[in-house]
């Protein structure tokens, strides 16, 4: 039986194909993370400047891309980059305010009663979130924290750490289910 050059090469260029192909995609992600990154970072340009001159616009964008090639590390890591949680959903960004304002409006009511008589009972309280987005986590702990009667201590990956002045309970399932409320849901929504 004879094994042609053919034959023998086959595993090699198979890998050398492998190879090549997992350079293009780390090198696509590259591009797509400064792309984002620059973006950012022109959207708070024009944000604090206020100015849509042409020259402004040029030398925002110019500066961005500056930063975002040497810093895209730095702002989106590889991890990030490959689930879709970058780019949130901005109808429903739109929307969350609203819901937040009315979470928060709310809560204001519930929490006249404990402060006023003195009846509160606070408690800390630990449990974990789903979310996957560390953007989205760190909204959901702006959020409980602008919620009137609960403060966010801690945020150390998917754990939270909450003060709550009127606590419910001291069971952690039932009490994220009450502090989180829909928030989690919605940023679940946002961020996928």
């Amino acid at each position: 039986m004879l094994i042609t050059k053919k034959k023998l090469f086959k595993p090699l260029q198979k890998k050398r194909k492998e190879k090549v192909k997992s350079v293009n995609v780390h090198s696509k992600w590259k591009i797509i993370r400064i792309l984002l990154t620059a973006s950012y970072l022109m959207l708070g340009w024009i944000f604090f400047t206020v100015n849509l001159a042409p020259f402004s616009l040029f030398l925002g964008l110019t500066l961005s891309f500056a930063v975002a090639f040497f810093t895209y590390d730095l702002f989106i890591e590889k991890e990030e980059a490959a689930r879709r949680s970058l780019l949130p959903r901005i109808y429903l960004l739109i929307l969350y305010p609203l819901v937040l304002l009315t979470k928060v409006y709310l809560a204001s009511f519930k929490m006249i009663i404990p402060v006023i008589s003195g009846q509160s009972n606070p408690r800390v309280v630990h449990f974990r979130t789903r979310l996957k987005s560390e953007l989205a986590r760190v909204v959901l702990a702006n959020s409980i924290t602008l919620t009137p009667g609960t403060l966010t201590l801690d945020l150390d990956n998917d754990h939270l750490i909450v003060h709550w002045l009127d606590a419910k309970t001291i069971h952690s399932h039932y009490a994220a289910r009450l502090i989180k409320g829909h928030f989690e849901s919605w940023l679940k929504r946002i961020w996928m």
